[in-house]
């Protein structure tokens, strides 16, 4: 299946020893980006994802290129310039919690992607869309680019997923991220929030309540992330439930969970199996991602995902 992914992938600096990024003297280089880490996995599951971004003419942008050739990405929508870079960022090193992070994208290749280039895309053969909150909190033009893209997909009648990747340093506020988030989840038939991402987008507590919101505003599907808990999953139709965690024997990095739960769900529900059965295997890939230090390194093949479903758990490396 072919799953078109909108976003923008970055060269990922991680620091090797723990402490402030301030202090950190010795980074370890690799990519980054909820898109690119949804795409990575989706193509280890034996999928095609198809990946619209623009990077610049720079090492980085040549990494991100040879990464994504390395991964089976299809880059017939990557367009290349030289008048902008291409984004990165550093993340930090924890012992627990998550760890630290600083972003510089703004004035990025991605960032300048327009309604005109999206609608110049062609979306023949085009299966699935995902779409996160992350891209269109870069600039207006992306924001104003991921709308086109969507109106534009659901002429087209494209089923399309939406995972809100709160990025709330990204925002210029709470109040426009609520509004620009929400607008994005009403096209889509599926949606996947964090449990605290539920609660600052709905102003509701408990994960019924958050799927009840989202069902109102149109989604077929929605499944609330529960961290540790595994997830609550609720269709419209009717049929609703818990999908239990994964244990995990040792956490690493809790960066890159959301987008591997996101894999786990998307894969399964083309793959035609239940909404209760792809809540479960997204507990799995979240579960698996988390004990492995790169945001996405760690997204497992299918006879490994089986393997971590078979076991109930993330045994420590």
């Amino acid at each position: 299946m072919r799953v078109l992914l909108i976003g923008e992938p970055m060269g990922l600096f991680m620091a090797e020893e723990t402490g402030p990024l301030s202090k950190a003297r010795r980074f370890t280089s690799s990519i980054a980006g909820a898109e690119y880490n949804v795409a990575v996995g989706l193509a280890r599951l034996g999928h095609t994802p198809v990946y619209c971004t623009r990077l610049g003419y720079d090492p980085i942008g040549e990494q991100i290129l040879e990464g994504m050739a390395e991964n089976n990405i299809d880059t017939a929508l990557v367009s290349r310039v030289s008048e902008q870079p291409t984004g990165l960022m550093l993340k930090g090193s924890t012992n627990e919690g998550d760890p630290e992070t600083a972003y510089y994208r703004q004035g990025s290749a991605a960032s300048k992607i327009s309604t005109k280039d999206v609608d110049g895309l062609d979306l023949s053969g085009i299966d699935w869309l995902h779409a996160t909150g992350v891209f269109p909190a870069v600039s207006e033009n992306a924001m104003s680019a991921m709308v086109r893209l969507l109106d534009r997909a659901s002429a087209l009648d494209i089923p399309i997923s939406f995972d809100p990747n709160l990025r709330p340093k990204l925002w210029p506020d709470e109040r426009t991220m609520v509004k620009s988030l929400n607008r994005l989840a009403g096209y889509a038939q599926l949606v996947l929030p964090g449990i605290g991402e539920g609660k600052i987008l709905t102003g509701h507590e408990h994960e019924r309540d958050i799927a009840a919101y989202y069902h109102g505003l149109g989604a077929q599907s929605v499944i609330v992330k529960l961290g540790g808990d595994g997830a609550y999953y609720s269709a419209s139709s009717g049929g609703d439930g818990y999908a239990p965690g994964v244990i995990v024997e040792r956490i690493v990095d809790t960066v890159g969970a959301g987008d591997g739960f996101a894999v786990g769900v998307i894969s399964a529900i083309i793959e035609g199996l239940s909404l209760s059965d792809a809540a479960r295997r997204g507990n799995a890939i979240g579960a698996i991602q988390i004990s492995h230090k790169s945001d996405n390194e760690g997204l497992p093949t299918r006879e490994e995902l089986e393997a971590v479903l078979a076991a109930g758990k993330v045994s420590a490396k």
